[in-house]
């Protein structure tokens, strides 16, 4: 984020150097080709308002793709010590530390006053990730959808509008947890060729399969069980979203907007089985979807 000062000199001291702004467009392309969806999403937000989206957006791609870039797990929780210690920062909030997503993220948290411990949250849930641990249960799913999407989605709701944000805490796990599980299963088939397992033991239980049988070949015949009922999960978790979004401010908007798509993403996937293909939006009715609830919002239910 950059601000502007009233001085006597000229030119002004805060005008952003050519450095800063090489580092904000930095931030934004990051965003652009590892988070297209939040990427739009946070086009619609005021222009004021977008850095510091970006920073939040680009600083959840990095640590949610650690294990693609680092492949071993203790490697892994090193570098993501290293976020949780930057993030802390023992120095001025504001120093650099010579990364562009670090900086702006650190610069957003201190302008905003984001609160340090949802980050921290953020980053031991994301240890997870990092291994081959079946998750236990759907309570355990949730916690952590509601650590890594639902956080960030109210981190970006007190960027925009610090004091509705509060109101609507409990909207933002609704629309954390069918964020993040429809994501899961939009992963499904990356997550099976390594040998990952985010469908809870217990819903495989009830499926008649087991983390290792659905990680394996064609998962067994209780894979597609498995899978339909993290769809009716997800599912569950967004009609308690949409029953509560007609409530939200616009100033809000922007940080739901990814939610817009969530609901075409499991229409797909109940037409085609996410066990072994990606699924895909066209990029029309992405934008489609995105302008119509930018503009116009949750319709009642």
């Amino acid at each position: 984020m950059f601000f502007w000062r009233k001085t006597a000199r000229w030119p002004p001291r805060s005008l952003p150097s050519t450095e800063m702004i090489d580092d904000a467009k930095i931030v934004m392309e990051a965003v652009r080709a590892a988070d297209h969806d939040r990427y739009l999403s946070a086009l619609y937000a005021p222009a004021d308002k977008r850095d510091a989206l970006f920073s939040l957006y680009a600083f959840n791609a990095e640590i949610s793709g650690i294990r693609d870039r680092i492949h071993q797990p203790l490697p892994g929780e090193v570098r993501l010590q290293w976020w949780r210690d930057t993030i802390a920062g023992e120095a001025d909030d504001r120093a650099d530390v010579g990364h562009p997503v670090a900086d702006a993220l650190k610069a957003t948290i201190s302008a905003h006053r984001l609160p340090k411990p949802a980050f921290d949250n953020m980053l031991e849930a994301r240890i997870f990730d990092l291994y081959d641990d079946p998750m236990p249960s759907r309570t355990d799913l949730e916690g952590y959808c509601g650590e890594t999407a639902a956080a960030l989605i109210q981190l970006a709701a007190m960027v925009l509008d610090p004091v509705e944000a509060p109101r609507f805490a409990e909207l933002a796990g609704r629309a954390g947890c069918a964020q993040a599980m429809t994501g899961l299963l939009l992963l499904l088939p990356l997550h099976r060729r390594r040998g990952q397992c985010f469908v809870p033991a217990d819903v495989l239980a009830a499926a008649g399969s087991s983390p290792e049988e659905f990680v394996k070949g064609d998962g067994g015949p209780g894979a597609q069980r498995a899978v339909a009922a993290m769809l009716a999960l997800a599912r569950e978790h967004l009609a308690a979203f949409e029953q509560g979004a007609p409530a939200l401010p616009p100033a809000l908007r922007p940080a739901y907007l990814p939610l817009a798509l969530t609901r075409a993403y499991l229409d797909r996937m109940e037409s085609r089985s996410p066990l072994d293909r990606v699924v895909r939006l066209s990029a029309l009715r992405r934008h489609w979807l995105l302008l119509r609830r930018a503009s116009k919002g949750w319709p009642p239910i």
